[in-house]
């Protein structure tokens, strides 16, 4: 019987692109946690997304 040893791997350190997004991610929540009814206005560009309270 051979016996299988998963690998450990080292956990990698966040990219600017991966902090940037975690950051985006905890805002969204806590508007979310924070207001009954968020809304989000999008246009399509990148530098566009508005978060208020409807």
């Amino acid at each position: 019987m051979t016996t299988v040893i998963p690998i450990r791997r080292a956990p990698r350190a966040l990219g600017h692109l991966d902090s940037m997004e975690s950051e985006a991610v905890h805002i969204f929540r806590e508007v979310a946690g924070e207001f009954e009814k968020p809304v989000i206005l999008f246009s399509g560009g990148k530098d566009s997304i508005v978060m208020l309270q409807g």
